[in-house]
């Protein structure tokens, strides 16, 4: 094994090599966190959703019963690969009857009620991502794949409830106008760099009794935040678009 002399320093071929080998592998691992982070970030997503929506209220006792369809337009700013700011204006229908209701209600137990409105809903929502979402390509350790969770707040807008029940109710029925929270989970899956597919269940807890066009039907006034009120579920399928890049040079993500 030769020594090769360079100065006053002589020279181990071993060590040469070594040396190689770990400039090489250096220069390896470097080019693959490069070309992991080779795509831009977005900022913005939108798109839309189509789902169905389920009334929960005095009259139905059942999460999935008498689910009807349901549309909607939504935009979000991403903060980063884990967190976002989500809004969304939907339009859906609602239905139920205390037809198969097991609680006894004084008026109707023996008049059984249907009903169905329209109900337009506008909220802005918080997204976590359990995992950093995206490609890979733009932010490294990111999954294509990942659970969220989901909670804001916005309002609701309803038409006037259309019942049917062999006897009137003492009031008619009228149009209302709530807050609501919003409350659930899902999963995004990354379908190409820019394109998203969300599925979603959401709660939506409403400050009103009005949904169902029946106010108070075990006959005693309440009073609370969300003491005897109605709501709703939703299960939504969303396709939505990135946009708006984020500058690779900028110094901050405000930039």
């Amino acid at each position: 094994m030769r020594r090769r002399q360079i100065g006053n320093v002589t020279e181990h071929p071993l060590l040469g090599r070594g040396l190689g080998r770990l400039f090489l592998l250096f220069f390896l691992l470097s080019s693959g966190s490069a070309a992991a982070q080779d795509e831009p970030e977005y900022r913005m997503e939108i798109g839309g959703g189509v789902g169905l929506t389920a009334y929960e209220g005095d009259f139905n006792g059942s999460l999935l019963k008498g689910m009807k369809p349901r549309g909607a337009l939504l935009a979000k700013y991403k903060m980063n690969p884990r967190m976002a700011w989500a809004a969304q204006l939907s339009m859906g229908q609602l239905k139920g009857s205390s037809k198969d209701v097991k609680t006894w209600y004084p008026e109707w137990n023996d008049n059984p009620v249907e009903f169905t409105t329209s109900v337009t809903d506008l909220s802005v929502r918080y997204e976590y991502n359990f995992w950093p979402f995206g490609t890979g390509k733009e932010y490294l350790g990111a999954k294509p794949l990942t659970p969220f969770f989901t909670l804001g707040a916005g309002l609701l807008f309803t038409g006037k409830p259309k019942l049917t029940s062999a006897v009137p109710p003492v009031a008619e029925p009228e149009s209302a106008v709530a807050f609501q929270v919003p409350i659930g989970l899902g999963v995004k899956y990354k379908l190409r760099d820019r394109l998203n597919l969300t599925a979603e269940w959401v709660m939506h807890f409403s400050g009103t009794d009005k949904l169902d066009g029946v106010a108070d039907p075990y006959g005693i006034k309440s009073s609370g935040l969300f003491k005897n009120t109605d709501c709703y579920s939703v299960l939504q399928v969303s396709l939505t678009y990135d946009f708006w890049a984020k500058c690779k040079t900028c110094h901050n993500d405000r930039e």
